[in-house]
């Protein structure tokens, strides 16, 4: 099933000075008056897309989207090699978040978001429960080192051909260690040549990881990347290699903050990036949630995913 709202232009954007330099890109679409949603998306450092808006009823929402740091029109760019990463965290993203919501005069949003966006979205209800009404979650992911440690080790068991390219990619002397920082290093070498190379070993595997879900690509990532591709990478190996400086566990051990909080988790069986079982420990840890496990859905979505994230955006828009 697709989106039952046909598309729609934001009527109103601009770039909000976060401080440290950064400027965050930041639209809103749909009624000016309605029920506050604001969608957070994922990579780290994908930025936002039209497509989440025409999951919103325009006559009930007022639908706010906005690029993290780094990402998508915010600036300064991390395709950049001379951008400070050191001020993009998510301690820094959580920040940026309530500057939005004080900026656009908001009072209590919902939060709406997938994969990456999934860990933000914890991480700034558990900071400021008071500020959110309900949250509808996609393609769980807490940015745990136990689920990093699969996405870009574990897993190799099903693609150990591809995991040995993506292994020998990296400098001798790091084949046997921390892969995520040894590419987060290359993603700061001087040597745009070694930044390149380093951005397309990182799609490959990602994209390969992906490759048997319904909705995955048959096609590996190929050809030289874009200003955004080189983005995403550096700020996923920066986010990842510090496991999103976030205390192993801490945001489903967190859980009972979100007490009160209407949930809906929505989440693909097939999903080899993020296995189930995060979505199945964050709903036993938070009472308020209601899971929707889809057996024949994966990362990239399928089967009753859509349907399962429009009936809940659709029960909350009167909430």
């Amino acid at each position: 099933m697709g989106a039952p709202y046909p598309p729609i232009e934001p009527y109103d954007h601009g770039m909000l000075d976060v401080g440290d330099g950064n400027r965050v890109y930041w639209e809103t679409c749909g009624n000016p008056d309605g029920k506050p949603a604001v969608v957070i998306h994922g990579g780290p450092g994908s930025g936002c897309t039209a497509n989440p808006r025409k999951n919103f009823d325009p006559e009930r929402y007022r639908i706010i989207l906005f690029d993290q740091r780094g990402c998508g029109r915010s600036l300064p760019h991390a395709s950049d090699p001379a951008t400070d990463m050191s001020v993009n965290t998510t301690e820094h993203l959580i920040g940026d978040m309530e500057k939005l919501r004080e900026h656009l005069g908001v009072e209590r949003w919902l939060l709406y978001g997938g994969s990456w966006g999934v860990t933000l979205a914890l991480a700034y209800a558990q900071r400021f429960p008071e500020r959110v009404s309900e949250m509808v979650l996609v393609a769980l992911s807490t940015t745990r080192r136990h689920e990093l440690n699969w996405l870009y080790g574990g897993v190799r068991r099903f693609f150990p051909e591809a995991y040995e390219r993506f292994r020998d990619a990296v400098p001798e002397s790091d084949r046997d260690g921390d892969l995520i920082s040894a590419y987060a290093r290359m993603m700061e070498d001087p040597d745009p040549e070694v930044r390149i190379k380093a951005a397309q070993e990182w799609c490959l595997w990602e994209d390969t990881v992906l490759s048997l879900e319904p909705n995955g690509s048959a096609s590996a990532f190929t050809g030289r990347p874009s200003d955004s591709t080189l983005a995403l990478v550096r700020i996923i190996t920066h986010y990842y290699s510090n496991a999103g400086w976030l205390e192993e566990g801490a945001l489903i051990r967190d859980a009972h903050r979100l007490e009160g909080i209407p949930g809906v988790l929505v989440h693909g069986r097939q999903d080899l990036s993020c296995p189930a079982e995060t979505a199945y420990d964050l709903a036993a840890a938070w009472p308020d949630a209601e899971l929707h496990i889809v057996d024949d859905a994966g990362h990239k979505g399928g089967g009753d995913m859509p349907q399962h994230l429009f009936t809940a955006l659709d029960r909350f828009a009167t909430a």
